[in-house]
């Protein structure tokens, strides 16, 4: 890639620098001595905001980053005879290096998906006869908000995967990296597509929608998960000086400026996946609906694309990438990469 391209790329919605309100509140905490581990001021504001969003009797802890927060969150619910049923291109399954298996010692079990979305039939195919000593017991049903491949998952269907789940005494888990984007595409707040429907454990994503570093486990009824707060510091996500995690989300759910930055990031989804229709060898692979386009394009393309675009090619075989938008995506930012197809199309 050329030493000239600009600052702002379509590889990632991680690649976007800290928003500046976030940033903001980053330096207006950094003041003076504060109660390690959670016990500051800030922390605790930051968990009764929480609680207004997802109900009084709630309890949210901080972690690190999103693979910290689903190790967590399935080691707190599981034990290692037990297994995650989850999506074929969910994160846990393909791009966190076997962490839940190796840290937590349970079992993933992948559904085969076309858009990334888990259906209630795929997974009462993968319950076994409990009294079979011989296979792993489901434990938890995890589901991803918005999808892998971008698409959403509606109340609905939430509400219908939840209600299977608890029947058959799985907790459900939601990896929430951007149930942001997906609450900006419906309309709805965080709690309609999460804990209202019947989600027991969300891990609430903010690194892709501003934050520095940071994610939260909210927990529906902490009661029924008495190890997570254990398991958080045996696996290293307990963090001492809590309040540079908590200042970040406090900034970031004031005046929801959280679907501030997931309407943004999700309209210059819309625009790029619009502007990609002028070009007839261009198809995308699935339905817009949050803050990703995955568009297939012929091969020879890609090579001119990247020297001097960053994306990731998400199916090589096949020519299919990934452009993801991001809260500082500018109409400029989709003009220049429009205008690198034209180039490559002879347009």
């Amino acid at each position: 890639m050329d030493n000239t391209a600009p600052q702002r790329y379509f590889a990632s919605d991680n690649a976007a620098p800290v928003h500046p309100r976030v940033m903001q509140a980053l330096a207006s905490c950094n003041t003076g001595h504060a109660l390690s581990y959670g016990a500051d001021p800030v922390s605790e504001r930051c968990q009764q905001r929480f609680r207004e969003l997802f109900g009084k009797q709630s309890e949210t802890f901080l972690v690190y980053n999103g693979t910290g927060a689903n190790v967590v969150s399935v080691a707190a619910a599981l034990r290692s005879h037990q297994a995650v049923i989850c999506s074929d291109v969910a994160h846990i399954n393909t791009d966190e290096c076997g962490a839940v298996e190796a840290l937590t010692g349970s079992k993933l079990l992948s559904v085969s998906t076309s858009d990334g979305k888990v259906s209630v039939e795929a997974c009462a195919a993968l319950l076994p006869d409990p009294s079979f000593v011989h296979h792993v017991q489901p434990g938890m049903l995890s589901l991803t908000q918005s999808s892998e491949l971008g698409t959403v998952y509606k109340p609905d269907e939430l509400r219908r995967l939840c209600d299977f789940a608890h029947r058959h005494g799985l907790v459900v888990h939601m990896d929430g990296a951007r149930i942001a984007n997906a609450a900006a595409a419906l309309g709805c707040s965080l709690s309609e597509l999460s804990t209202e429907c019947g989600v027991d454990i969300l891990s609430f994503g903010g690194t892709k929608n501003g934050l520095m570093f940071g994610e939260a486990i909210v927990c529906r009824d902490p009661n029924s998960l008495p190890a997570l707060p254990f398991m958080r510091k045996q696996t290293a996500q307990l963090s001492s000086k809590m309040r540079y995690i908590a200042a970040q989300f406090e900034a970031l759910l004031q005046d929801e400026l959280w679907r501030e930055n997931a309407v943004h990031a999700n309209k210059a989804a819309a625009k790029l996946a619009a502007g990609l229709e002028e070009f007839p060898e261009v198809g995308l692979a699935f339905k817009v609906e949050a803050n990703a386009v995955f568009a297939r394009v012929p091969l020879d393309w890609i090579p001119h694309l990247q020297r001097h675009e960053l994306f990731y090619v998400w199916k090589p075989e096949q020519g299919l990438i990934r452009l993801m938008c991001s809260y500082d995506t500018e109409r400029q930012d989709i003009d220049r990469l429009l205008s690198r197809f034209r180039e490559v199309a002879g347009r």
